[in-house]
């Protein structure tokens, strides 16, 4: 029956996966004869994902790592699995609850929020698996892992499963050796979720924004001489103030200031610091006034070089408050509006004072309580209560004032040099204005939320995580695991060397619940189960238990070994540790090292040997993918237009180790025809009605043609295993692209018609025999990266022992397959025929011209691998004749070849003139380019601040051009020796 014409993917696609999945062919352990295991974790998916390139990318890395190995024998796991991802999923529900009219969480409650959560996710959760086999991910489905399996809240008929039992028990063994404690600490606050997050879910945003110039009055009515310097020490500004100057972008904050600190160094303050200054806004009777301390933080070169302190409000104040025991005063509730609980400001106000005078000790939960929001402000929304701060500064005139000869408030002015020093005084006449500064700000905002984030300081749980990061910053040092590329090594220990608390609770309902119960007076009892917890606080006593649950990188920290029914015994506990990590550089610290810290923590292992990071995947230009910009690849629109193995291929090939990653439809496009390349080769044997038995040895080879494609294939395979063990992907697609279009499509499939249509039937016999065993180790090797039609190529042989997803990786060698005479010949020819043809068009010889060929100094084996193969040589490179010569005339393109040298003569095949006048053309539009390249590379303000990799592109784009350059002007000047 003879094949199709094409490959119809979008039909042979789901039936191939169907056949796999049903057959078991991805189970762990399937395929295997051995007992050494190889694993994979899949980073696990929010369970609201949808399949994107960079999930298309990287999954495509994984399934080539766990295809090969299992065809090698290995006892294989890839585990799938999905994340809970709390705020992703709970914001979801809440506006799936929006959009049809049902009662918001608040108002349903917990239970009946969770009910809905999990209704959700089976409906509409976990698209993402499915869209995974549509990239043909031979992941063992049937072991997918959910970080919330096995919770409290699970339905009854939910998948079973243990994680929540894992995440449970890591918590109080880590709890009771005092590695989990809570406190009271300065973190990124979403008011639209109300809850805290972590640093990954904040994007920061360059806005535009103001920064407000305000003066604090001295408390009395002191003063001070203020004095400028400049750099060589001469006074550019000396006057009498009674204040000290501080900017900010965030008025509404002053509210809680607990400090005004400047630099030890910066002589300005000298006079002023250990004294009190007022917050100029609230009620006058009641202004209170804070110290002006001095701290390292504040650069007397940035603005006024004074910075007020409000340490429950900015992360930079939080350290300096802390340092100099400043108390941090919370002004905002969980919504991001001003506090309106608590006492009258006036009652608030006294206390505060009296604790800047040092009448007053203060404790944390005393400052936690008091709301030092005045009256006016309470329950504004933060930007609403900015603006009418300011107001109210301005109006008393305590806004910093300008003379308004320049009125472009983005260019202030400073006051002018008193007229005794030189300067221009001031005159009542001038007109002042506030000073206001227009800044580019970097602005926080919730990655989900799109709102601003407002740092806050809330009671929280803590990972010590200072005590746990050692063995892992170890395992990294001795090389246990590494780390790829390199570069990835210097960020791992920057983080883990630096590494502050790690904030692991959320105000959410849909996670973890912390296992912490309270009694009466706050006592903490922490247990895996609630009646624990009762029997640790004994009968009788009421137990409220923590409402907060756990971040989800904590419980994804787990994923090595808990997706693998720890802490239970488990047979599948024998993947652990895994082997090899494929992820984004982008969570290299948020979840990579936070496994490797939980694995060393709690299993004293690590959970992998080697890290593998890839970056971000772009468009064609190198550009960020984006809506706005419409530049969006969708894999899935990808694989309906060329199936699945195109887009796969197109992700192997450019993936280049801290390469950037380039994608194009171009380049999926192309790779599909690489597809259909591969199967008119089939269609090619089809033709000449080769038999297919299926499982046939390699054959014995005494042709010299078959002799070289067998050691070819030898040396092919040979570098496909170095390219995986080394993870440098785009080298097993470059090789196999090579080999398969080269080598066999275009090469021994036309060097094999003269004997597949000649009388010889031994010959004959032979080459058939090896060009299905060629093409059998085509689809052998490329079923990692394309496994749809390798497969379905696969089973049109007869007889086959098992389905090529099973198939024996081989192992011979070039060493043992290499045929040194044939392989010198073979090779001798293809690059005669070549580089003949590169000749040609280099200086525009027409294509369908028949050409004399010349020759000098050809040595015996040269000799000998024309005269064995010169029918062959002449068709493909269109030669007309050989004549051998002493010298060649003016005017020929040489042919440099090992043993000899050929020449075409150009004389009468070109117009000379015209191909001179076009190569010149060429040579010109080719000086503007290197005249740009060299520009770029010679400047070194784009060497330094250039990322690697588009310095790297530039020069090797200016090693090519000057290449081409370079044969450019030679064969001007061999056609400028003819006329």
């Amino acid at each position: 029956m003879a094949m199709e014409k094409t490959f119809n993917a979008a039909e042979a696609e789901p039936r191939i996966y169907q056949m796999w999945e049903q057959s078991g062919a991805f189970k762990a352990g399937a395929n295997k004869s051995k007992d050494e295991t190889f694993c994979i974790m899949l980073p696990p998916p929010n369970v609201t994902g949808h399949l994107h390139v960079g999930h298309a990318f990287n999954h495509t890395l994984m399934d080539m790592l766990t295809r090969w190995k299992r065809m090698q024998g290995f006892d294989t796991l890839w585990q799938p699995g999905l994340d809970h991802a709390g705020i992703a999923t709970q914001l979801m529900v809440e506006k799936e609850l929006a959009e049809t009219q049902q009662p918001k969480r608040t108002d349903m409650g917990r239970e009946a929020f969770l009910k809905k959560v999990w209704e959700w996710k089976a409906d509409k959760g976990g698209v993402i698996e499915q869209q995974a086999r549509r990239l043909g991910d031979s992941m063992d489905w049937e072991r997918s892992a959910f970080t919330m399996s096995g919770a409290e809240s699970a339905p009854e008929g939910e998948k079973p499963g243990n994680f929540h039992d894992a995440v449970l028990k890591v918590f109080v063994d880590l709890y009771n050796k005092g590695l989990i404690y809570r406190g009271k600490y300065l973190v990124n606050w979403d008011p639209h979720f109300e809850t805290a997050i972590s640093d990954l879910e904040v994007e920061n945003i360059e806005v535009d924004g103001h920064m407000w110039h305000f003066k604090y009055p001295l408390a009395g009515g002191e003063t001070y001489e203020y004095v400028e310097k400049d750099e060589d020490g001469n006074v550019t500004l000396r006057e009498i103030r009674n204040y000290i100057s501080i900017a900010t972008t965030r008025p509404e904050t002053m509210l809680g200031d607990g400090a005004v600190a400047v630099n030890p160094k910066d002589a300005r303050y000298a006079p002023i610091v250990g004294k009190l200054c007022e917050i100029p806004v609230g009620p006058k009777e009641h202004r209170r006034l804070i110290p002006i301390i001095t701290d390292p933080y504040p650069d007397p070169e940035f603005g006024s070089g004074a910075v007020k302190i409000t340490g429950a409000h900015d992360f930079n104040d939080y350290e300096v408050a802390k340092r100099g025991n400043i108390p941090m005063y919370s002004l905002m509730d969980t919504k991001g509006n001003m506090r309106a609980d608590g006492k009258p400001y006036a009652e608030e106000a006294a206390v505060a004072q009296a604790i800047a005078n040092g009448e007053q000790e203060f404790d944390e939960a005393m400052i936690a309580a008091m709301n030092l929001v005045p009256d006016a402000y309470r329950g504004l929304d933060r930007f609403e209560a900015r603006a009418r701060v300011v107001a109210d500064i301005t109006a008393e005139g305590n806004a910093v004032m300008t003379v308004a000869t320049d009125t472009r408030l983005e260019n202030p002015v400073k006051t002018p040099v008193a007229p005794e020093e030189g300067g221009e005084a001031r005159t009542d006449a001038d007109e002042l204005v506030p000073l206001v500064e227009k800044k580019k700000i970097m602005q926080p905002f919730g990655d989900r939320s799109k709102v601003v984030i407002e740092p806050m300081l809330t009671d929280q749980w803590f990972v010590d995580s200072a005590k746990i990061v050692e063995p892992a910053l170890e395992s990294v040092r001795s090389g246990r695991v590494k780390i790829m590329p390199e570069s990835g090594e210097k960020v791992f220990f920057h983080w883990l060397e630096n590494i502050e608390p790690w904030c692991i609770s959320r105000q959410l309902w849909w996670g973890h619940q912390i296992p912490v119960w309270f009694d009466a007076d706050g006592n903490q009892f922490c247990a895996s189960t609630e009646a624990e917890a009762q029997a640790l606080a004994g009968e009788g006593v009421t137990l409220t238990r923590d409402p907060d649950v756990l971040d989800t990188w904590f419980s994804s920290g787990l994923w090595p070994f808990g997706t693998l029914g720890w802490p239970a015994e488990d047979e599948a506990m024998k993947y652990f540790p895994g082997d090899v990590l494929v992820t984004g550089q982008d969570i290299l610290f948020f979840w990579v090292a936070r496994m490797m810290m939980m694995s060393e923590a709690v299993m004293d292992k690590e959970p992998f040997h080697t890290v593998y990071l890839h970056q971000l995947v772009r468009d064609a230009k190198g550009e960020k993918m984006s809506k706005t910009r419409g530049n969006v690849i969708d894999p899935l629109e990808m694989i309906d237009a060329y199936g699945a193995d195109a887009l796969r291929f197109s992700n192997a090939q450019m993936a280049a180790l801290g390469g950037v990653l380039k994608i194009s439809e171009d380049r999926i496009k192309g790779y599909r025809n690489f597809g259909t390349k591969l199967w008119n080769a089939f269609s090619f044997a089809d033709h000449y009605e080769i038999p297919y038995p299926g499982d046939a040895p390699m054959p014995e080879a005494s042709q010299t043609l078959n002799k070289w494609i067998i050691g070819e294939t030898a040396k092919v395979r040979e570098a496909v295993d170095a390219g995986m063990e080394a993870y440098r992907f785009n080298d097993v697609a470059d090789a196999l692209y090579a080999f398969t279009w080269g080598k066999v499509c275009d090469w021994y499939l036309e060097f094999s018609k003269p004997i597949l249509q000649g009388d010889d039937a031994a010959a004959k016999e032979e080459t058939e025999k090896t060009l299905r065993w060629v093409l059998d180790q085509c689809l052998i090797m490329l079923h990692p990266i394309m496994p749809f039609i390798t497969e379905e190529l696969w089973g049109m042989g007869e007889a086959r022992a098992k389905m090529l997803v099973h198939a024996d990786w081989p192992t011979y060698t070039a060493a043992d397959l290499v045929d040194a005479d044939a392989d010198r010949e073979m090779n001798w020819v293809i690059a005669l025929i070549e580089n003949t043809r590169s000749a040609r068009q280099q200086v525009h010889v027409p294509a369908g011209a028949k050409v004399p060929l010349l020759v000098k100094d050809l040595d015996a084996k040269g000799q000998s691998a024309w005269d064995n193969n010169a029918a062959l040589i002449q068709r493909l490179a269109r030669i007309e004749s050989l004549t051998a010569v002493d010298a060649f005339p003016k005017g020929t393109v040489t042919i440099p070849m090992e043993g000899g040298t050929f020449a075409i003569p150009l004389e009468g095949l070109i117009d000379v003139a015209a191909e001179i006048a076009r190569l010149e053309k060429t040579l010109q539009k080719l000086g503007k380019e290197l005249g740009g390249l060299r520009g770029r590379l010679n400047n070194p303000k784009f060497v330094e601040s250039a990322p690697d990799e588009v310095v790297a592109e530039a020069r090797e784009n200016l090693s090519l051009r000057e290449n081409e350059e370079t044969q450019i002007k030679a064969a001007i000047t061999r056609l400028q020796e003819i006329g």
